[in-house]
């Protein structure tokens, strides 16, 4: 128990009390069974005494053990050991005083009994996996065990798993934060009735021992904490204590496992005061307790706590329940004196770097609550156990045991109300701490458990305060690091604000105090104490403000920013966690009307709070130019309870509303977020850097929209509704400083903005308006309505997965806060408006995940570009929408043509905001929409598509909102004349749409070409005057429409604010406030304008009518629809308005004016009677001229690539068919029978690089791009049909024994045990594992534009996923992956004229011409002399061959480096190409024809290459096996005879396939056809006695007796030798000499099969067997001589392949059953060869019988490989193998993954594992797979596919409900496995096209 012994305090230590006596040492037992019977007597103060001083003895605190401090090692007192020795004995004497002298582990199973578990309470740490279920939980925070979870029942809810991140505790059993159905059988049974009573004397003994061993714990602890000097503790002293604590604690820990009745005690012990009192006050003459007591009391004082000695001092400190007056005091005094700021300097050193300049700023008011902040005082054990647990940092050992106890229901209060005590101090030591991200992490792990649960949150909030705690901590914590606010007035601001570079915002330390916030704002009881507190309220509202206007942004003007400051993302995450998650936790608890009074507390405060705000930034009227903040949290929380309280409170409105002066301050600064939106859009901040886009977009992203825009666009639409409209719509172009251009002049200079921002400006501005204006989400929409169109904008936008939805979807409130939205609702509204597209698997295709699209009545109706525009993070969402709503309109034939944005109809207004629809009815914005309209229609520049657009959508919102036919008569009645009168008459836009403007008096620079005009002779001046007298007849006004005046909205906009100010300070009787700050008045000296006047005699109706005809085209293109048809006036919904371009829109709103009034329908048609004047041409401006140059050359360079395209398309389609042409000579076929001698075409190739054509030479030789690759997949056939499974328990197991690999291993070395290693070597075939597997994309080139290309790729720095030196390239022009080039060999095309002609020769002189063609040496000029380009490409490629695989596969010889080695590689190269070729066709040659591998296949050059190399090697001149195939040999004893020498493999026990590769390669090429038959004849003979032989040994020995009874009797018929009765029987004599059939015990006769043999079956076996070499070399004759493959029926497949193959004489009639037998040819008398063929074996099985039947060749059925088949649900893998340990370390992997081919478990990247530098995953791919590893992530889900070097992320096969990968497990939803997508992978696996088909390839550098 060795802590720091502290030598250096204490001086010299007193004498050492000696351990108990020996006696005692060694009886321990006997000593505590006497210790408890006395104590068991009633009087036991005698017991009592003696135990405590045998635990002063056992336990004592100050043995010199490990001195941590000085590190040194001093003697272990007494029995001696090293120092763990003492402690592990104090453990024992504990364990035995416990169990009160019986066994400790009887003990701890009598304890166990009596637990009556009704929680679970399982501890686990960071990274555990657990789960989630949300339709069980009460509290957002609940958790269950993996245990739990599975044996509960949750079929059907929504659950998911996760992985701990701060880890948890399993509430299962708690129906404080979980409903009772979703417990597990476990904890369902409330048992606590029917558990028997604890027996007092059980326990009896704990309760003396335990309170001992605690002190002694804690003593350790307070010795071995030093205070370091620089007031951080080092991490590592603080270690060495926890380490050699760790016994101790664990101890205590298995104690709490041991159930109820022992936390109980525990509970007792902990929580006694009167036995802490005893222990550690420190006060007896110990001087050892003495001396800890004062280092307690040291680190307390240290941590800045006092200790409460004085009671005087501290008497009344205890603080009243209820609002704590002195918090309210503090702030109310805080804001008001904020004046005396002192910048302090001592905590300046660490804010200096980076922010040297800002000085912090620290509170001069006393804002600290004393009691809260600076008190402790422990009066119990828990107390100062948790002190230490946060001085030590939150040791994960402690909070475990802490939090074990918490079943404990007493324990539980006591323990929270510790907490909160303690919760000052560990803020402070958070602040500190270097590792808070693990401190925060643990706190979080403990608070979460106490704070979910409602119950004890609200008794801690009653008794200890906890809202004042938390609140008073949370507003301390931020007081560190605030800086004064440059907003506004930089020089004299009060304002102090966070600053977000400061490490605890940067790094979030406040988290898990904010989370813990929420968590209990989540309880309706804690929030409504919260809301009902005002003091708390001012409190936090002051807390709030340091947030408002935090990360100010200022515009730089003139360079660009040198370091782009990253503390955005700490703002954004402060604002949403720290107020607006609390502002959502409080809103949830405001939903009716009984709640209303709190809405007002929290409105007043707020109120309150911003108008301090607007004070100690010195506000006036006008925001500070270039500069904004996106941080006003206090707009946010006044805004959100202004909705929620009309929305559910049904409060007035106007009762909650300030007034006007207050309304025009806090509209400013959310506009000025909006412009500066537009402004950054416009690229005006471009000089900031990206950051200031960054921020742009997270203010408007999913997860912040509803906490940031939402709110200031609903504070703004609440402001317009109750502004004066005039004054608000003048304020918006203001902002946008877009004023200037709203002229009728052509030309007008803007003093604020450059012209190229001008457009997009404007067009900011008017969108900003239509969004204002059309915006419902907090104006009526209904919840439902509002996530409908939430989800429609991004459908709309583009198709989305399921979980990228519900992540895009603002959740309103947070998910935090508890309520999350009904995920119900979610589902249906899904499927009211979206389709579900399901996933799409094509092969090479990229792998889709299930979508969802909306709905085509979607588009049609509720397609909404206001809520699209609102919610894109990027503007290119919004032409994606539009992109797909056209599309859309074609499809449907809706719309040919480029539509606009639809209208759409809005919600209807909640009547308490009916005032913003008065914007659409002012004059001003109808002037700016005349204007605008006038400007569009004359051509002006900077005025767009979109422009009109908005303009059209602003009159038609005024139209369908305008009151009914206003009287002309109120217009002039109101107020002072003021300019805009001469404009329009009254306010309503119906009216004012057909009042005709005649003159208008503009403003305009001296160039401007109006100027030189004469003005009219019918205005003269002083009909400006004329205007002036505000009361006219109507008539009279209407006549004389004068000149309308020169418009001014800036003047407008300041005088009537002034009015405003006026109206309100002359009620307020107060002294009138300057009419502006005027520092800002007019930016820039104006430049000289004068002013002209402009004749226009248009109205807004005339100016649409001729819109239409300009945008048609056409004159006179409008026509009055309702002249036509009466009808339309009165039906007004027609469907033909809905979709269509501006056109329609002027067509919709011509209508809408029309029905209003009457006035306007008649004006309408007046106007289109008279005949229009021509539009003037347009001049085209040099700007558009450069753009319109633009687009010309755009359009002709796409035309130019177009061309270039076609043309390579072209060229790669001709190259195409002449690359089939090489292999499908068929075409020609008729025409050359006739002919006797065609000529013989040489092949051409195309390279396609340098673009030649001609054929392959000896010098220039041409080449095929391959790639080579190593292969196992022939391996992994297996010869049953079940496939294997994925192991998912400890039985399952997949033994690779009966793999084609392990069968044909076995074979070998069998072979090679009994016989001459050169002969085993062309018996057998390898490449089964590790064969060379060659495929080409069909693209040829020449060697040596080869070799210059791969040079500049080597020189190609940029290489991607591949590498050069290895010889590695893609295809130049498929671009497919290859590394080699396979010569072609020159020379004819295929050998079509050889096997025209059927060859008269007999069977015998062809056999001897084989016999000595493959006697020659090579015969084509291959001479090492004569080395032509050729030969030496053709050595290059076969050593690329070699290398492709690993020499394990290669060398099988006893001899290494033997050349047999080299011979039998290489012929079973081409069985390897020949075998995957006849896999890739589905294992048999059914479908026939030229496969598609056909085209693509090499294997006719791949066969030049080998038999080039084969014929270097000469087999055994005295040992061919074409000889002893077609030959008798005379003498048969003569092998014999010399019995040391090992003898060749008997014929029959070669491998027919082998030697057909190895006859046909010994062959010169080309080879003819007639050869090629006759070699096939010869080993059908062969192959077929094998066959026989198979069968003889297969069945038992009454079946043979009576067979070769049979056939002996056929024997001399005519056809004996084509009969295979007559020839199994010769067989079954021929055997029965030797000993094959002899030794059959009993256990023989069980192996053999029962069936009874009848011809057919036998016949089918023998076709069986022969089968597999027909195919391979029907497969081979394709390719050698290009003849078409039949296809068949699969039961014909044998006749028709040996017909194919010329075997089948010509005349066989096919009326009689097909019998094989009928294909033989024998070239020597059947018998007598047979008979020499078995005699080899007898004289094989006379010495091994065993061995002899083993080798004979079974039959091979091999059925296709396939990969491991998975279980259904993802959670049986996950569940099985997360927890399964390495088999090397035995530790559970970080990263466990499972090969799919073999089911091994392997560790990614682990190092355990690594051998050579090679991680596990990268072996296993080289032993499983040659090279190639396909490997299931456990914990991702995730396929990796290993191939060589490289690696990639395949994907994932297990998919959720809808259809998505879950990627690293992120979302823990159940997974199914997709059964189209494993096919995909495999088939990739199979056809060895990983490499092809996976684009995003990287190295792995063996780490896997």
């Amino acid at each position: 128990m060795a802590a720091a012994a502290a030598a250096a305090v204490g001086g010299p230590q007193p004498p050492q009390p000696e351990l108990p006596a020996p006696g005692l040492a060694l009886d321990k037992a006997a000593t505590a069974a006497h210790l408890k019977a006395a104590l068991s007597r009633p009087d036991n103060r005698a017991g009592a005494e003696e135990l405590q001083a045998l635990l002063e003895r056992v336990l004592s605190a100050e043995r010199p053990l490990a001195a941590a401090a000085d590190g040194e090692e001093a003697a272990a007192a007494g029995g001696g050991g090293g120092p763990g020795a003492a402690e592990e004995e104090a453990l024992e004497w504990c364990k035995c005083l416990l169990a009160g002298g019986g066994g400790y582990d009887e003990f701890c199973a009598a304890v166990r009994a009596y637990d009556p578990a009704a929680l679970c309470g399982l501890v686990w740490t960071a990274n555990f996996v657990a789960y989630r279920c949300r339709t069980c939980g009460i509290s957002p925070c609940m958790s269950l065990c993996a245990e739990c979870f599975h044996q509960g029942d949750h079929t059907g809810h929504d659950f998911n798993m996760f992985r701990s991140q701060a880890g948890g505790a399993c509430d299962c059993g708690d129906s404080n934060v979980m409903r009772e159905s979703g417990f597990c059988k476990r904890h369902q049974i409330k048992s606590s009735s029917n558990i028997p009573c604890v027996p007092k004397d059980l326990l009896m003994m704990s309760e003396f021992v335990l309170p001992r061993f605690i002190f002694c714990l804690i003593q350790y602890l307070r010795e071995g904490y030093n205070e370091p000097a620089a007031d951080v503790p080092s991490e590592k002293d603080l270690n060495k204590v926890l380490q050699l604590l760790e016994p101790q604690i664990s101890f205590l820990e298995d104690l709490t496992k041991m159930g109820g009745a022992m936390r109980s005690v525990l509970t007792q012990v902990l929580t006694n005061q009167q036995n802490y009192k005893d222990l550690t006050s420190g006060l007896g003459e110990n001087a050892c307790a003495k001396k800890s007591h004062e280092k307690y009391l040291i680190a307390l004082k240290s941590s800045g706590l006092t200790y409460p000695e004085d009671k005087l001092v501290y008497g009344l400190q205890e603080p009243s329940a209820g609002t704590s007056t002195l918090a309210v005091q503090g702030f109310a005094g805080a804001t008001g004196t904020l004046g005396q700021l002192d910048s302090s300097d001592e905590e300046d050193q660490d804010g200096s770097q980076g922010l040297g300049k800002r000085k912090r700023v620290k509170l001069s008011s006393s804002t600290k609550d004393q009691s809260i902040m600076d008190v402790l005082k422990h009066k119990s054990f828990l107390e100062e156990l948790l002190f230490w647990t946060i001085k030590y940092e939150f040791p994960q050992k402690m909070v475990t045991f802490l939090l074990n106890m918490l079943p404990d229901q007493e324990y539980k209060v006591a323990f929270t109300k510790t907490f909160v005590q303690h919760y000052a101090f560990i803020m402070k030591t958070l602040k500190k701490s270097h590792e808070s991200d693990t401190m925060s992490n643990r706190i979080v792990h403990i608070s979460v458990q106490l704070f979910s649960n409602e119950e004890l949150a609200r008794q801690v909030t009653e008794e200890c305060q906890l809202l004042d705690i938390m609140v008073t901590v949370l507003l301390y914590m931020m007081e560190s690091c605030l800086i004064k606010s440059e907003l506004q007035d930089e020089e004299n601001s009060l304002h102090v604000v966070v600053n977000c570079g400061e490490a605890l915002l940067k790094n979030n330390t406040y988290w898990p105090l904010v989370s813990d916030f929420i968590n209990i704002l989540s309880h309706q009881s804690v929030a409504k104490r919260f809301l009902e507190d005002h003091g708390l309220l001012v409190t936090w509202m002051n807390f709030v403000s340091f947030f408002q206007g935090m990360n100010l942004n200022k515009r730089e003007l003139n360079e660009h920013v040198e370091f782009e400051s990253q503390t955005y993302y700490a703002a954004f995450a402060a604002e949403l966690e720290a107020c607006a998650q609390p502002m959502w936790g409080l809103l949830s608890h405001c939903k009716v009307r009984e709640t209303q009074e709190y809405t007002r507390n929290v409105v007043r405060y707020c109120l309150e709070a911003l108008q301090d705000w607007f004070d100690a930034i010195n506000f006036v009227d006008e925001p500070a130019p270039n500069q904004v903040t996106f941080h006003l949290p206090l707009h946010r929380y006044y805004a959100m309870f202004l909705s929620k309280a009309v929305k559910c409170q049904e409060l007035d409105l106007d009762s909650v509303l300030p007034d006007q002066e207050m309304l025009m301050k806090l509209m400013i600064h959310p506009l000025q977020i909006q412009a500066s939106l537009a402004e950054i859009h416009s690229n005006m901040w471009v000089r900031n850097g990206l950051q200031i886009k960054g921020q742009a977009m997270t203010y408007v992203q999913s997860h912040f929209c509803n906490s940031m825009i939402d709110p200031d666009i609903y504070l703004l639409q609440v402001c317009a509704s109750r502004l004066d409209p005039d004054y608000f719509i003048s304020s918006v172009f203001e902002r946008f400083k877009v004023v200037d251009l709203l002229t009728m002049a052509s030309q007008h200079q803007n003093t604020v903005l450059d012209a190229e921002h001008e457009r997009s400006m404007l067009e900011g501005a008017l969108t900003f308006l239509v969004i204002l204006l059309s915006l419902r989400l907090h104006l009526g929409m209904s919840d439902d309505e509002i996530l409908r169109a939430e989800m429609v904008a991004q459908l709309c936008m583009n198709d989305r997965t399921h979980s990228s939805l519900l992540d895009l979807i603002p959740e309103n409130p947070n998910p935090k806060s508890g309520i999350i939205p009904g995920s119900y609702s979610f589902e249906s509204v899904l499927s009211a408006v979206a389709d579900f597209k399901a996933p799409v698997f094509e092969p090479g295709g990229s792998m889709q995940q299930g979508m969802y699209t909306p709905k085509a009545e979607v588009w049609d109706q509720e397609f909404d570009p206001v809520m699209v525009i609102l919610r894109t993070v990027y503007r290119r969402d919004v032409q994606s929408a539009m992109d797909r709503y056209t599309a859309f309109l074609k499809q449907s034939g809706k719309f040919p043509g480029n539509p606009w944005p639809p209208y759409k109809k809005r919600t209807p207004l909640h009547p308490s905001y009916k005032g913003l629809m008065r914007l659409l009815h002012c004059k001003t914005l109808h002037i700016v929409l005349f204007t605008l309209l006038y400007k569009i229609l004359m051509d002006h520049q900077n005025l767009s598509e979109h422009v009109l657009c908005m303009v059209l959508y602003l009159i038609e919102l005024g139209l369908e909102n305008s009151a009914e036919e206003e009287s002309d008569e109120e217009a002039s009645v109101c107020g002072p004349e003021r300019c805009h009168d001469s404009w329009f008459p009254g306010s309503n836009l119906v009216s004012n749409m057909r009042h005709f403007i005649n003159y208008v008096r503009v403003r305009v620079p001296e160039t401007a070409p109006e100027v030189k005009r004469d003005s009219p002779a019918s205005t003269s001046s002083d009909s400006l005057s004329s205007l002036h007298s505000s009361r006219r007849p109507k008539v009279l006004q209407r006549e004389n429409s004068g000149t309308a005046q020169v418009f001014s909205l800036v003047a407008e906009r300041r005088k009537k604010f002034q009015e405003i100010i006026n109206r309100s300070s002359s009620e307020a009787n107060q002294v009138v406030r300057p009419k502006t700050s005027n520092k800002w008045s007019a930016p820039g000296s104006a430049p000289q304008l004068t002013t002209a006047i402009l004749e226009i005699k248009e109205s807004i109706l005339s100016l649409l009518i001729k819109l239409h005809h300009k945008l048609s085209g056409k004159q006179n293109s409008y026509y009055p629809p309702w002249l036509d048809d009466i009808e339309i006036l009165i039906q007004p919904e027609i469907p033909k308005y809905n979709h269509g371009d501006g056109i329609t829109a002027v067509e919709r709103i011509l209508l809408k004016a029309a029905l209003q009034s009457r006035m306007n329908k008649r004006i309408i048609e007046e106007i289109c009677r008279k005949v229009t004047p021509p539009v003037p041409p347009k001049k085209i401006t040099a700007a558009e001229k450069k753009t319109l140059d633009k687009e010309e050359r755009r359009q002709k360079a796409r035309e130019r690539q177009q061309k270039l395209l076609a043309e390579f398309a072209s060229r790669q389609k001709s190259f195409m068919e002449t690359a089939m042409d090489v292999d499908s000579p068929e075409n020609d076929i008729p025409m050359e029978i006739a002919t006797a001698e065609p000529q013989v075409s040489e092949a051409v190739y195309d390279c396609v690089i340098c673009g030649q054509s001609g054929p392959s030479s000896e010098d220039r030789p041409t080449g095929l791009v391959v790639l080579l690759q190593a292969s196992s997949v022939l391996g992994q056939c297996r010869d049953n049909i079940e496939p294997k499974k994925l192991p998912i328990t400890e039985e399952e197991q997949i033994y690779p024994w009966d793999t084609c690999a392990a069968v044909h291993d076995v074979r070998l070395s069998l072979l090679q045990r009994y016989f001459k290693d050169s002969s085993c070597l062309l018996a057998v075939s390898i490449g089964w594992e590790g064969g060379v597997y060659v495929q080409t994309c069909g693209h040829t080139l020449h060697i040596d534009c080869h070799k210059s290309y791969m040079e500049s790729l080597r020189n190609d720095q940029v290489l991607q996923g591949f590498s050069v030196d290895k010889g590695e390239f893609t295809c130049p022009l498929c671009r497919q992956f290859a590394n080699s080039v396979l010569p072609c060999y020159p020379g004819s095309n295929v050998e079509s004229n050889l096997w025209q002609r059927p060859s008269n020769k007999s069977i015998q002189d062809l056999i001897k011409e084989v016999e000595e063609l493959q006697g020659r040496p090579g015969a084509f000029p291959v001479s090492i002399s004569s080395e032509t380009n050729l030969s030496k490409e053709m050595e290059s490629v076969m050593k690329d061959i070699k290398n492709t695989t690993q020499k394990k596969y290669r060398d099988y010889s006893k001899t290494p480096g033997s050349p047999d080695n080299d011979f039998l590689f290489m012929y079973s190269v081409a069985r390897t190409n020949l075998e995957l070729e006849l896999i890739h066709r589905g294992g048999n040659l059914c479908s026939g024809g030229a496969s598609t591998a056909g085209k693509r296949s090499c294997l006719n050059q791949l066969f030049h290459v080998l038999a080039l190399h084969m014929r270097l090697y000469s087999i055994d001149s005295e040992y061919n096996p074409w000889r002893k195939l077609t030959q008798l040999v005379e003498e048969m004893n003569s092998q014999q005879g010399n019995e040391e020498q090992q003898p060749e493999v008997p014929i029959l026990y070669h491998d027919v396939t082998s030697l057909l590769l190895i006859q046909i390669l010994m062959m010169p090429q080309p080879l003819r056809k007639d050869h090629f038959t006759c070699i096939v004849k010869v080993l059908f003979t062969l192959l077929y006695t094998q066959a026989l032989v198979a069968l003889s040994v297969k069945c038992n020995e009454e079946d043979r007796l009576a067979w070769k009874h049979t056939g002996a009797l056929k024997k001399n018929a005519c056809d004996a030798e084509k009969s295979y009765e007559v020839l199994l029987s010769f067989v079954i004599s021929e055997l029965s000499k030797g000993k094959l059939y002899h030794e059959e015990g009993a256990q023989e006769c069980a192996m053999v099969s029962p069936i009874a043999w009848s011809p057919e079956s036998m016949e089918k076996y023998l076709q069986d067997f022969c089968l597999p070499f027909l195919r391979i070399t029907s497969l081979l004759q394709h390719h050698l001589f290009g003849e078409d493959l039949p296809s068949c029926q699969e039961e014909e497949e044998f006749s028709v392949l040996s017909s194919c193959l010329g075997l089948l004489p010509t005349f066989y009639q096919t009326e009689h059953p097909f019998i094989s037998a009928s294909c033989l040819d024998w070239p020597v008398p059947a018998f007598d060869i047979i008979s020499q063929w078995c005699f080899e074996i007898n004289s094989f099985t006379e010495r091994h019988a065993e061995q002899g039947k083993a080798l004979l060749i079974q039959e091979s059925r091999w059925k296709l490989p396939h990969l491991l088949q998975l279980p259904e649900n993802y959670n049986t893998i996950f569940q099985y193998y997360h927890r399964k340990t390495c088999s090397v370390c035995t530790k559970v992997p970080k990263d466990p993954a499972v090969c799919l081919v073999c089911g091994t478990f392997v560790c990614l990247k682990g190092l355990c594992c690594k051998q050579q530098s090679y991680c596990e995953c990268v072996l296993h791919s080289q032993n499983c797979g040659a090279g190639t590893g396909i490997f299931l992530l456990i914990n991702a889900s995730v396929i990796i596919i290993i191939r060589g070097h490289r690696f990639c992320l395949w994907g994932s096969v297990y998919l959720d409900a809808h259809g998505e990968e879950d990627r690293d497990l992120r979302r823990g939803k159940p997974l199914y496995i997709c059964k189209e997508r494993y096919k995909v992978l495999e088939q990739q696996w199979i056809s060895h096209t990983f490499d092809h088909i996976n684009k995003r390839w990287g190295p792995h550098y063996n780490g896997l």
